[in-house]
């Protein structure tokens, strides 16, 4: 049970330290107070109605050097932003101020692990009704420690669900609503009930999107596919570094359609982004991908991304935020 408080502001945790989480320091409605205290009424209309959107950073820790390194900060302020304005959310406050008060949450809850980052806007208003228009809105940003959110060791085994992705013109998934991860709810409990460790899901017309919450990208003869931004996929943040990586790595990435069947015959496949990191798979459908082990071109490129994260590669600095102790 997570029992023992925070240290005080600025001063190191030990690492694996149980944590009481609703003391951890949070930033609610333009204060920096306990978590626990951050509470919003049962009639907010986010609440009621899924309107909010969030984002996930996640911060890693490392021990050789003694700091803390949030992941690409700024890339996931900007989205938020753009997710909010979907929302119809105006007036918000600029990527340089969420950036501050994200390391800032950061900062004050002095993690000597690995972390994971929350902000959100949420329409405040207390009101009954469905509509996005003439609500107030509000933000918050909490952190907590955070391991694994799937394996990325000896991989994962996958199914096809009978969920499809949400369209564009339903509800677009390249914004971040909080309402429409309902839909990545049913797929991934339709796969872990049926003894799957995740989901594969797929566009109404029946090609592949993503998993319940990853990008995905499957490998024939040395190249890279990963489905194209109009299926209906989350516009990652990890997906577009995995981009970068290749190209440093001299490896050629396809963006376009994917049929199922094709990653029936894929020599190896992965899931990647902010929670599930990179996350090897080694079989769909009960179909091996490859020999149904990690594939030697995934574990090269998670190797290479776990070394970028943890601030080990000078030339991808611009991914990483170092986190001032205080």
């Amino acid at each position: 049970m997570l029992t023992q408080k925070p240290a005080a502001e600025g001063a190191p945790r030990a690492a694996g330290t149980p944590v009481d989480t609703a003391s951890l320091i949070c930033l609610f409605e333009g204060r920096y107070v306990p978590l626990g205290e951050a509470n919003v009424s049962i009639m907010t209309h986010a609440f009621m109605y899924g309107t909010a959107v969030f984002e996930g950073i996640r911060a890693y820790w490392n021990a050789e050097q003694g700091r803390l390194y949030a992941l690409r900060v700024r890339e996931h302020m900007e989205r938020i932003r753009s997710s909010a304005r979907i929302l119809l959310m105006q007036d918000l406050p600029s990527v340089d101020e969420l950036t501050v008060e994200a390391l800032e949450v950061l900062r004050r809850n002095a993690f000597r692990e690995d972390a994971y980052v929350r902000p959100s806007f949420y329409k405040s208003t207390q009101a009954i009704g469905v509509k996005l228009h003439g609500l107030e809105h509000r933000y918050y940003i909490f952190a907590l420690p955070f391991g694994d959110y799937v394996d990325t060791t000896v991989g994962v085994k996958i199914a096809t669900v009978s969920w499809r992705r949400t369209g564009d013109a339903a509800i677009p998934s390249r914004a971040k609503i909080v309402g429409s991860y309902v839909n990545p709810a049913f797929s991934k409990s339709e796969a872990m009930l049926n003894g799957y460790d995740e989901a594969l899901v797929l566009t109404e017309d029946g090609h592949i999107s993503e998993g319940s919450a990853e990008n995905i990208f499957i490998v024939r003869d040395g190249v890279l596919l990963t489905p194209a931004v109009t299926d209906d996929i989350l516009e990652g943040i990890t997906r577009a570094g995995i981009i970068e990586i290749c190209a440093e790595l001299g490896l050629r990435v396809v963006e376009r359609s994917i049929d199922r069947s094709e990653i029936y015959v894929a020599d190896e496949a992965f899931f990647c982004g902010t929670g599930a990191q990179i996350a090897p798979i080694i079989e769909v459908d009960r179909r091996p991908i490859g020999d149904g082990a990690v594939g030697p071109l995934t574990q090269r490129i998670k190797d290479r991304y776990f070394d970028i994260v943890r601030g080990k590669v000078p030339a991808y600095a611009h991914w990483v935020t170092a986190v001032d102790a205080g």
